[in-house]
């Protein structure tokens, strides 16, 4: 059996849904309503788009332009994530763009070569969906671990200070700060992991389910996601900070002005 579509009526529909949360958004003047309806349209129209371009990709199933596209995505997840910290574009921006471009190549290529064993790797089947959901998950937690990461540095610089003045080197004075980032970062993902098919039904494990997978062979893709995505998201933090270190710091090891004056 396959996937039951929606047409476009039951889609219009199953819009009628979002009422819920944007009447009670305006009743309690939360300041929310009008950035909720606009990421809404924003969804629908994004998603549209990606169905077309998706359909095209699948067809033409080049090597090149998949990676294209994944450079693409890495493009447009940096400059989210500068959007959404701090700090100067000139100090993270590089260090994110390779953080995010190693780890997905190094996770990706593993999961669907190894553990897979697809003759194709590139296949834009598999290659596009995978890379994708690795990004994902990537930025949203390299957002918090970095905003949390230069901000301990400021808020705790005698503590660091300290530490370099007590001999620690330079990775060592930071270490309690990467420690502080990856408990702000991870510790949710974590939480989700540990209630996968107990309190919630993923939904990758529940997108196979629809679309016909049999239940075992989805739990199996759900575990291996969970796990590709959370080491993928520690490798490209460390290799971020590792690779910001090296600008947002002078060479007697003190913090430089990283983050952006507020407007």
């Amino acid at each position: 059996m396959g996937t039951i579509d929606i047409s476009f009526s039951s889609l219009l529909v199953g819009m009628f849904l979002m009422g819920i949360p944007c009447f009670y958004l305006w009743k309690y003047k939360t300041g929310l309503l009008k950035a909720t309806i606009i990421g809404a349209l924003r969804m629908i129209v994004q998603l549209f788009l990606v169905g077309v371009y998706l359909k095209y990709l699948f067809y033409w199933d080049s090597p090149w332009i998949n990676f294209l596209w994944v450079i693409i995505m890495i493009f447009v997840a940096t400059h989210t994530a500068l959007s959404r910290t701090r700090i100067k574009a000139k100090v993270l921006m590089m260090p994110i763009a390779f953080g995010f471009l190693i780890s997905v190549v190094l996770v990706g290529l593993y999961f669907l070569g190894i553990v897979l064993q697809i003759n194709n790797v590139f296949s834009a089947q598999y290659f596009i969906p995978i890379f994708g959901i690795i990004m994902g998950n990537m930025l949203s937690s390299n957002v918090i671990a970095l905003n949390t990461f230069y901000s301990g540095l400021q808020r705790e610089q005698q503590l660091y200070s300290y530490l370099l003045g007590n001999g620690a080197t330079r990775s060592e004075a930071q270490a309690p700060f990467i420690s502080e980032a990856m408990v702000k970062a991870f510790s949710p993902l974590i939480a989700n992991m540990s209630v996968l098919g107990l309190v919630a039904l993923p939904g990758t494990m529940i997108g196979q389910i629809l679309g016909g997978s049999s239940p075992d062979v989805a739990i199996k893709y759900q575990m291996m996601i969970t796990v590709i995505c959370f080491s993928a998201s520690m490798l490209s933090l460390i290799i971020t900070i590792r690779l910001a270190s090296r600008k947002s710091f002078d060479a007697y090891g003190r913090l430089q002005e990283v983050f952006r004056e507020k407007k």
